[in-house]
């Protein structure tokens, strides 16, 4: 009886194919941003709906699209910007914010440091407040970098946290990173009394500006301070500031972010003092958050976002972001990434969300994942494009806010 050798069939299972980018395509497209480039658009933002925008481009010819999007980006702002830092106002509309700035020590290698700092007051008549800013311009001294006290453009009891303020200090960061050489990593916000109250609003609502935050003698109004994931916060009050309970809900709030950190141990960094025997005055001992905050940098790319929206809404924060007409109040997302893989973990009042990438954040050579709820949203490669680094550029003028690609998943937690 012949014994018959066994066969053995090798099966392979290809992988999809990843749809890399074209070389001569993209060598076109980067071509054609530098035509357009050199034709001087009256704004960077209407590049991103050319054809040339939306080609996936090389890593290579990404990083030469950056460098000539942020070089043109420099040029308007030195063109169109400058006099409004030479006059020391920045405008919204009619409303007007003039600042007071004081330089201190060598400017580092990586640009300046910035310390925008807010005055006291609030509802009060106009020479009240103009009393409280000029006491705020010499409050405080810092090692290095430029010591910034702007004058609210209101006299409100909410005037460092209306809906203005927000566009009124990005302008006005994006100003200093270009015409002052500040580093955006090193950017600083703090205030007292209802400078204070601002802090405590600003720091959470525009927490991927700040490399640290410090409220002195403010009080919340019941802000949530979960957006302060990546944001260093230092909160003190006075033992004796019973005036609307600040000295007790100091304390709470304190007890909060002891809770945040505890369950988050890699976020939530704090420092927190109530100064016993202190009113609402603290005789500048709370000046000590000043070097403490000066120890942090910002991470532009965290590897966990906690995203609450409060106040007037944004449509980004760090690298996630919504459809500029879905921010909302109230919504939350938090996402963490890990390599290839971003997992959003919780999600509520949001329908759509954007998930940027670039290099610092993965290899997008090859695939991503976007997961919620133990579903994967999307498998795939996130192609580099001119357009998403117009768009992510504009408007902030940041260049570690500035990414390559981006993903667009449905969660369907709208309602």
């Amino acid at each position: 009886m012949r014994t018959l050798a066994p066969v053995f069939l090798l099966v392979t299972f290809a992988s999809p194919a990843l749809a890399a980018p074209d070389v001569t395509k993209s060598a076109a497209a980067l071509k054609e941003l530098k035509a357009a480039l050199g034709a001087k658009p009256a704004a960077l933002a209407d590049l991103a709906d050319k054809g040339f925008a939306k080609v996936p481009l090389t890593k290579a010819d990404a990083a030469t699209a950056r460098e000539l999007l942020w070089k043109a980006h420099v040029a308007i702002i030195k063109t169109e910007r400058a006099a409004e830092v030479k006059d020391l106002v920045i405008k919204d509309g009619k409303l007007e914010m003039p600042f007071f700035t004081k330089t201190f020590g060598e400017k580092p290698k990586g640009g300046r440091s910035l310390w925008i700092s807010l005055h006291g007051g609030g509802g009060a008549p106009k020479e009240v407040n103009d009393r409280q800013w000029e006491n705020q311009k010499k409050l405080y001294t810092v090692e290095e970098g430029i010591y910034l006290a702007p004058r609210a453009p209101t006299n409100t009891w909410n005037l460092w946290h209306e809906g203005h303020i927000d566009r009124m200090f990005g302008r006005l960061i994006e100003d200093l990173i270009v015409l002052e050489d500040v580093n955006p990593n090193r950017v600083y916000v703090l205030g007292y009394s209802a400078g204070g109250d601002g802090v405590y609003q600003m720091g959470p609502r525009m927490a991927d500006y700040w490399a640290g935050a410090a409220m002195m003698a403010g009080h919340p109004n019941g802000v949530s301070l979960l957006s302060l994931r990546n944001v260093p916060f230092a909160l003190q009050v006075g033992g004796n500031d019973t005036a609307y309970n600040r000295h007790k809900v100091g304390k709470e709030y304190g007890e909060q972010l002891d809770k945040l950190q505890k369950d988050d141990p890699k976020g939530y960094e704090h420092f927190v003092k109530i100064h016993e025997g202190k009113g609402h005055w603290m005789n500048l001992e709370d000046k000590a958050a000043l070097p403490w905050m000066a120890k942090f940098t910002r991470n532009p790319v965290p590897d966990r976002v906690v995203w609450k929206q409060t106040g007037a809404p944004h449509d980004r924060l760090y690298w996630l972001a919504v459809p500029t007409a879905e921010a909302k109040g109230d919504s939350l997302v938090i996402a963490k990434r890990a390599g290839q893989v971003v997992e959003i973990t919780e999600a509520e009042k949001v329908s759509n969300l954007l998930v940027r990438f670039d290099d610092r954040m993965a290899d997008l050579d090859k695939p991503v994942e976007v997961k919620h709820a133990g579903k994967t949203l999307f498998t795939g490669t996130a192609p580099r494009t001119v357009g998403t680094l117009v768009k992510t550029l504009s408007g902030r003028g940041d260049s570690g806010l500035t990414f390559d690609a981006e993903v667009e998943v449905t969660i369907g937690a709208g309602k």
